[in-house]
């Protein structure tokens, strides 16, 4: 019976402490009757000169004697170790859960407990005040299901530790009841690892219950800072051949044809919570654990697994197709933060393995089957065969080894992994390799006639650059392309923002390399090898939208009033535009890029405002102009990027335009809330005025794009960004005005005026944008 809800709020662990202190002195007690049986009883039983029946029994009696002394002071050790950990785990999770149930509860949110280990958080009926800024529930929807979900997720780790404890227990004292000291335990992590190796052994064997117990174990231990669970459950299963022997197993044993629903979820929790506890495992800068030493596997790992990447993998013996062991473990390196030791030499060998002969993995491509097998049973970007696609994503994963991938010089490899001496590249950077139009690009499908579904194969030949769309996104921004946290500390360093400015100029010099004229409705078009990373592009472009901002009207490196986050790109003019004109056909650049445009003008807006104060006249009206042209600038551009997809291209629409914002809206709350100097204060730190600025941003992102719109007749008549105008002039207006909402002792003529200058400033910035991009027509 599952934990749930309910349990972990209501139980009073203060009991399981003072069992542990009980504990605590049994152990105590029992180390000194163990030294005194074994510096007195046994010293002077082996001294003594036994004779007759004494010499054959009473020895043997007072060493049996002394064991159990020191069996049963294991054996309590034991217990003690496991419920000092399992209290420690349990308090933390319990206060965790409170806090969040508190915290849902001041928003006006119920908690409701499902009594299987999951919460459901809905809004309470006199809640009205705390549902969105339109009084709707759905507003709420999103940050409800982020209680319920870590809520959940504590309470099923809670389980996990309760479940562990009783299996420890049971173990550390056996099932005789006069024989102590059946199982040993430093802690509560040692006999989680033991039943997750116990468990491992039987391989494929695992019933469907067992492999969820496996994939609990390694859920909620794999990623524990000090590393320990993670290293200790590698080495258990004997080290790198025998780690990708064993999860070659499960995935294809639940990526088979014949695998079920449930078994082919569990490989894919598997997939996912091994590759983060590799990560974890083979990072060497985790915390010290409580044992005082720093947990990760050696360095040696990294070298064998290179050297065993083109290598066959075999699991049972006579195998016919064996896989070799990059294929195998590509599938493990797509999920988790890997350090740059590990994972970026592994990168540039399979990358220089690929340039020699793209087709060298896919001689053993497992004939007449779908693609649901391959040792990626996600099924993301891929069916696994080709692992340059898995290094890229693992880079995407991975901030600091995309970056030194990406920036530092390639290092030359031989085919088993080791570093040719010597030797160089015939490439300068991975940036020049990857966007060489006679870079060839693999189609990773298992299905048998590929050719019977072209749209399919097509999209198969495009994980490849998706996946290096991702790489380079962590490259230059240095967070997981895929995640939606802020972090204060990280900002750009040289290196990224160098890459930045090298990415932006190779586009704007190669737009033949991202054209997406897949509809042939352009007969001097052909579409462009790398159009699928449009959307990363589009991200990198709103990280750095400062520097894009910059570059509209050449404003100086040095800028105060356009502060950038770290290390300036310095771009040049004309590439800036041209890049943001080509990757804003793709909706989701385009709502990624539009969102970050409106929030980073409000903040500067607002950076300004606050700055002058009620010293504010109408004589600043044109300084605010001034700090909203470039923003409409780059909206402009925006404007007409997307009349030229959907309405040159034709391949995009009005629809998908607006459901990308919903998305991107994310992009609003990263720059008001980042704490850096990109964006000074009052919007260093998420309080009540940045939510409320955040809302109303994201409100007015929402309301630009749906209007930024336009039909046949206006782009005939080439009036395609007139709506994008106004939606511009519009939105540069809202910055403004929800400045003066909360300041109303502004004079209002002042108000006035600065509203009017920024319409105006708006309008003709919009206009440059668009028609700068209109003159660079085929873009």
């Amino acid at each position: 019976m599952s934990i749930s809800y309910g349990d972990l709020m209501q139980v009073d662990l203060g009991k399981l402490g003072t069992a542990v202190s009980d504990w605590k002195k049994v152990v105590s007690n029992l180390e000194q009757l163990e030294t005194d049986a074994r510096g007195g009883l046994k010293k002077k039983s082996d001294r003594a000169r036994w004779e007759g029946v004494n010499a054959g029994v009473t020895r043997k009696f007072v060493d049996k004697t002394v064991k159990e002394f020191a069996d049963l002071h294991m054996e309590a050790s034991s217990i003690f170790q496991v419920l000092e950990d399992a209290h420690h785990e349990l308090v933390g999770l319990q206060k965790g859960v409170r806090t969040l149930t508190a915290e849902a509860k001041e928003k006006g949110y119920t908690v409701q407990d499902n009594g299987d280990g999951t919460v459901s958080v809905g809004l309470r009926p006199d809640a009205d005040a705390k549902k969105g800024k339109d009084g709707k529930e759905d507003d709420t929807k999103a940050d409800r299901q982020h209680y319920a979900d870590s809520i959940t997720r504590k309470v099923a780790h809670a389980h996990d530790i309760d479940v562990s404890t009783k299996l420890a227990l049971k173990r550390a004292h056996g099932s005789d009841l006069y024989n102590a000291g059946h199982a040993k335990y430093d802690s509560l992590n040692d006999a989680q690892v033991e039943r997750a190796l116990e468990l491992a052994r039987k391989r494929e064997d695992m019933s469907d219950r067992e492999l969820a117990e496996l994939n609990r174990l390694l859920r909620h231990n794999g990623r524990e800072k000090d590393g320990e669970f993670a290293t200790e459950f590698f080495e258990g299963l004997g080290g790198p051949r025998q780690t990708l022997e064993f999860y070659a197993a499960l995935s294809t044993d639940g990526t088979g044809q014949d695998a079920s629903k449930t078994r082919l979820a569990a490989v894919q929790d598997l997939q996912k919570y091994m590759g983060h506890a590799l990560a974890n495992a083979t990072d060497p800068y985790t915390p010290q654990s409580v044992r005082g030493d720093r947990q990760h596997l050696p360095s040696w790992w990294g070298a064998e697994f290179r050297k065993l990447g083109t290598q066959e993998i075999e699991w049972e013996r006579g195998m016919w197709s064996k896989p070799y062991g990059y294929q195998v473990l590509g599938g493990l390196l797509r999920y988790g933060n890997y350090d740059p030791a590990f994972l970026t030499p592994i990168a540039e060998h399979v990358t220089q393995l690929h340039q020699d002969d793209p087709q060298r993995f896919f001689s053993n491509r497992p004939a007449g089957s779908d693609d649901r097998f391959g040792f990626n049973p996600s099924g993301k970007l891929g069916s696994g065969n080709d692992p340059l696609n898995s290094v890229l994503e693992a880079l995407g994963h991975s901030p600091e080894a995309a970056e030194q991938f990406f920036t530092e010089k390639p290092t030359a490899y031989n085919e088993d992994g080791t570093i040719k001496s010597g030797a160089k590249t015939d490439f300068t950077s991975y940036l020049d390799l990857f966007t060489d139009k006679d870079f060839e690009w693999t189609t990773d499908r298992n299905a048998t006639h590929m050719g019977i579904d072209p749209e399919a194969t097509d999209k198969a030949r495009n994980y490849g650059p998706d996946a290096l769309g991702h790489a380079l996104e962590a490259a230059a921004t240095g967070r997981p392309y895929d995640s939606d946290t802020v972090d204060p500390s990280v900002e750009h360093s040289k290196a990224q923002a160098k890459l930045t400015h090298d990415i932006v100029e190779k586009f704007a010099k190669n737009p033949d390399l991202l054209t997406h004229n897949m509809n042939g409705d352009l007969a001097d078009e052909e579409t462009g090898p790398l159009y699928a990373l449009r959307d990363s592009l589009g991200n990198i472009a709103a990280d750095y939208m400062g520097d894009f901002q910059r570059s509209m009207y050449m404003e100086g490196s040095d800028s105060k009033a356009f502060p950038v986050n770290g290390a300036p790109a310095n771009l040049g003019y004309g590439d800036a535009q041209k890049f943001l004109g080509l990757v804003g056909q793709d909706p989701d650049a385009y709502s990624a890029i539009t969102a970050a445009q409106q929030s980073y003008t409000t903040a500067v807006v607002h950076q300004f405002l606050d700055a002058e104060g009620k010293g504010l006249t109408a004589e600043d009206a044109s300084r605010v102009g001034d700090l909203v042209a470039p923003g409409a600038a780059v909206a402009g551009i925006m404007s007409n990027s997307r009349a030229d997809a959907i309405y040159d291209y034709h391949t995009a629409s009005d629809k998908e335009y607006n459901e990308a914002v919903a998305d991107n809206a994310k992009w609003v709350g990263r720059f008001l809330g980042l704490g850096t100097g990109a964006i000074p204060p009052p919007f260093s730190v998420v309080t009540e005025p940045v939510n409320w600025l955040v809302e109303d941003t994201t409100a007015a992102v929402v309301d630009k794009v749906t209007a930024d719109t336009t039909d046949e007749a206006e782009h005939a008549a080439g009036k395609e960004y007139s709506k994008g105008r106004i939606a511009a002039m519009q939105s540069s207006s809202r910055a403004v005005d929800s400045y003066f909402q909360h300041h109303r002792d502004i004079d209002p003529a002042t108000t006035d005026a600065i509203n009017r200058a920024v319409r105006t400033a708006a309008g003709v910035s919009h206009s440059d944008g668009a028609q700068w991009n209109s003159s660079g027509d085929g873009t």
